[in-house]
């Protein structure tokens, strides 16, 4: 396999858009997600239409050593990956105490840990290639706390900050970490999180338009990344001067209207 892109949470909503971008390129794609008839599904579309090789493997990745399996079946087969896009992620919405912990773990294990974790694998081999992009796809939610969704907007606070940190140490080695910070985008995220009534996530940006900019600003290197301007200016010229308390009523006022 050449030029090959690893893309987890693949099978809809950016992810799946993702990997129709890479393959437009002509680069190899190895497709994770749970859902094993939408991979094959669309592993056989990017086949007919682009003549690569594709790869899915139907993994939860939630469950205990899911990451270090598919680590190992990926070195096995000899497939040195260049683009590792860090994409699977869930969200909740709802008061924080009335919440099931258990699902709440395994967002934050999803969210935090198994990107953490599937960086930790791939990333010795693009030190010593010297070659590798990460993309790891966060969200404007990272940039301030979040009331009615408190473990979804912290678990993209940790993407951002970590994303940034790990950016700098491996910068000297040829390679390159692009966190992506959407705002709303029409996925079927919101009907998982049971946030489809909140009136900011009724519309969005398309999962495409999203997929292109994360990715065209992944191949040029780029930090963070918001993909639309307006959101861009609010995160870093209006939501640093606001006071801390004036902002989280915001920020709950937008999650509960």
């Amino acid at each position: 396999m050449k030029n090959t892109a690893l893309i987890t949470g693949a099978s809809s909503g950016i992810g799946r858009q993702l990997a129709w971008v890479h393959a437009e390129t002509k680069g190899d794609l190895i497709l994770i997600a749970r859902r094993e008839e939408a991979l094959n599904e669309l592993r056989e579309q990017l086949i007919a239409q682009h003549g690569i090789n594709v790869i899915c493997i139907p993994l939860d990745l939630n469950q205990p050593g899911a990451v270090e399996q598919l680590f190992q079946q990926v070195t096995e087969q000899g497939i040195e990956v260049e683009y590792l896009i860090n994409n699977a992620g869930f969200g909740l919405h709802g008061l924080y105490h009335e919440q099931d912990w258990a699902t709440d773990e395994a967002m934050i294990h999803l969210n935090v840990t198994v990107l953490c974790e599937m960086t930790h694998r791939f990333l010795p081999g693009m030190i010593q290639r010297k070659r590798g992009r990460i993309l790891n796809v966060g969200s404007t939610a990272g940039f301030q706390p979040g009331p009615l969704m408190a473990v979804y907007y912290a678990s993209k606070a940790y993407v951002l900050s970590f994303s940034q940190a790990i950016a700098e140490e491996v910068e000297r080695y040829g390679i390159t970490v692009t966190v992506l910070c959407p705002g709303p985008v029409d996925t079927e995220f919101f009907d998982r999180a049971d946030a489809k009534q909140v009136s900011m996530f009724k519309t969005g940006a398309t999962a495409r338009s999203v997929a292109e900019l994360g990715y065209r600003t992944m191949r040029k290197g780029r930090l963070v990344v918001i993909n639309e301007w307006r959101l861009w200016f609010i995160q870093n010229w209006i939501n640093p001067w606001v006071p801390r308390r004036t902002m989280l009523k915001i920020s709950r006022w937008l999650l509960e209207t």
